[in-house]
């Protein structure tokens, strides 16, 4: 079984799984570089949306450390280089990103699942960034991300004391949309999922595009920013056929030009 794998639906929505439940999906330097290739593929694909979710009873446990106490300081080092830029790319894809998380995301991979645009959790899903009983500190972007999601105080206790956050309580402060039933978990993201790429791709890309701008421009410049995003959706045969589709009493059949 390959490391990570991705399906790419015909409904549109690319599935990125990882697949070392033995392991609860701890994140090795094999397993990061499946993600990366994967991550290639959904930017250069025709994917309307993304869902990334864990095989087996977790999301991801975090950095394999059975692995990193083999590495040298060198090769840790490069590992925390390769996941920082694997997560960047990851946040940076022009499709929304979903992330379905049962039962444990710890450390890296609850970073793995702040660098997504929406997340979503089972009702018995347990997560943190638990680096400081570690003796280091989360290293790629958790907390710059988590910081940026739910403010400083919230981002500096939870980092500090290490916490073990459960579903009610990161539905409640504001790192899930949602909290479904477990049995339930994986199906409603792939509803979710469905509803995105039902919508103009194009339009889609835009609007993510220009609510990231929300987090970097203020005032008339960010004004500016989601007319720039707006324009990139005027010349699309989808926005004519939204129109058409409107006037004959249809749903709209979008094909992502």
């Amino acid at each position: 079984m390959s490391l990570s794998t991705l399906t790419i639906t015909t409904d549109g929505i690319a599935i990125l799984q990882l697949n070392r439940p033995e392991s609860k999906n701890a994140l090795s330097v094999a397993l990061l570089d499946s993600i990366w290739s994967h991550t290639r593929e959904i930017k250069a694909s025709s994917a309307r949306v993304v869902l990334v979710k864990g095989s087996g009873d977790s999301f991801s446990a975090g950095a394999d450390l059975k692995e990193r106490i083999t590495m040298s300081p060198e090769a840790v080092k490069q590992f925390l280089n390769d996941i920082r830029d694997c997560f960047l790319e990851l946040e940076n894809l022009p499709q929304p990103t979903i992330a379905c998380i049962n039962g444990f995301a710890f450390g890296g991979g609850l970073e793995l699942a702040l660098s997504c645009d929406i997340r979503y959790a089972g009702e018995s899903a347990v997560v943190g960034l638990t680096e400081t009983k570690l003796g280091i500190i989360p290293g790629a972007g958790g907390t710059q991300r988590l910081t940026k999601l739910l403010g400083k105080s919230t981002a500096l206790e939870w980092i500090t004391r290490a916490k073990k956050i459960s579903a009610s309580e990161g539905l409640r402060k504001g790192l899930y949309q949602e909290i479904f039933p477990d049995s339930e978990l994986e199906k409603s993201c792939l509803e979710i999922a469905l509803d995105i790429a039902e919508s103009a791709p194009v339009a889609v890309r835009a609007a993510k595009k220009a609510v990231k701008g929300a987090l970097v421009y203020e005032g008339k410049s960010a004004l500016d920013w989601e007319r720039l995003c707006y324009a990139e959706t005027l010349p699309t045969k989808d926005r004519l056929e939204a129109l058409l589709a409107f006037k004959e009493k249809r749903k709209p059949k979008f094909i992502g030009e």
